[in-house]
């Protein structure tokens, strides 16, 4: 298992990808709005997600653990 974890402080504006979906590395999973700037988070590598930790419109800190994939 492996976590993604937020890089930054923000809102989760929307979330692409459902637990059981598969990603391919470089894959769009979520995107997240801090200071008016929207970030797209992409996945670090091929995997099946296992679980989502937020919900869009949630606040996350540096840090924060978005989503787990297997691997």
């Amino acid at each position: 298992m492996a976590e993604l974890k937020s890089e930054m402080a923000g809102v989760i504006e929307s979330i692409l990808v459902s637990p059981g979906d598969e990603v391919s590395e470089g894959q769009k999973l979520l995107v997240v709005e801090s200071m008016k700037t929207l970030m797209e988070v992409n996945s670090p590598h091929n995997g099946k997600i296992s679980d989502i930790s937020v919900e869009a419109g949630d606040f996350v800190d540096e840090g924060d653990i978005l989503m787990v994939f297997e691997q």
